[in-house]
């Protein structure tokens, strides 16, 4: 069977820990793009895109942000499948007409998110265990998303046609969860990141590698997808 040729938009300012997890949770072939430096696809010929995590807002004055947003805005008009993690699940939410925000506090953490049944979620309990760390939101959906998770700080996850976006971080191994709750000292204070870390302990990591399903849910999704053009495409030829 051919593999899946997915792009992905890495907008982690150079972090080696996106790297290695994205490239061990996603069975495709993975053709990266740093979005930090204004590189990304001149054409949507994948099978998807995937977009992740970043210390940067959406809503920041910086040049390559618009950019990543358009191209995310016409690969969803090109029918490409998009999982956006994080902030790519933001850049998502911009890009198909909804809006995000900073939030009065910040999320960090092992945490519990509820979802509400989806493919993406497909064998996943609906209560379930995930690392959270944003202090931006998605306070207005895109006109024709629908909401798929939440917790008491709000909206987690959402579907659009194609395209989903999820704020907490399944790709995470334990290693990610505590350099990156290290680096919020200065923001958080010692006390909350000491919390923090002495909840980051391998069971928790261990039941958060539920959601990591969503990742093997949306490449069979792109696979069925591409399966079902195919044959159209061969008709047109």
């Amino acid at each position: 069977m051919t593999r899946l040729r997915f792009a992905l938009l890495n907008a982690a300012h150079d972090d080696a820990n996106t790297r290695r997890n994205f490239r061990r949770e996603i069975d495709a072939d993975l053709v990266e793009f740093s979005a930090t430096d204004g590189h990304l696809p001149d054409h949507t010929r994948f099978d998807g895109v995937v977009v992740t995590g970043s210390r940067s807002s959406v809503y920041w004055d910086e040049a390559w942000i618009p950019a990543l947003v358009d191209y995310v805005a016409e690969a969803a008009d090109a029918g490409l499948p998009i999982l956006g993690v994080c902030y790519g699940h933001q850049v998502l939410a911009e890009a198909l007409g909804g809006r995000v925000a900073g939030m009065d506090g910040f999320e960090i953490g092992y945490n519990t998110v509820r979802h509400r049944g989806d493919d993406l979620f497909a064998g996943i309990d609906e209560s379930f265990t995930v690392f959270t760390t944003h202090g931006d939101t998605v306070v207005e959906l895109p006109p024709t998303a629908t909401p798929l998770a939440e917790n008491d700080h709000g909206l987690h996850a959402f579907r659009d046609g194609h395209c989903w976006g999820v704020q907490f971080h399944p790709e995470y191994d334990l290693q990610t969860a505590r350099e990156v709750t290290e680096g919020k000292r200065e923001k958080l204070g010692d006390a909350r990141v000491d919390a923090v870390l002495a909840d980051a302990t391998p069971e928790a990591h261990d039941a958060a590698c539920e959601a990591k399903s969503l990742f093997d849910n949306f490449t069979e999704y792109a696979r069925r997808l591409k399966a079902d053009r195919e044959p159209s495409a061969a008709a047109g030829d």
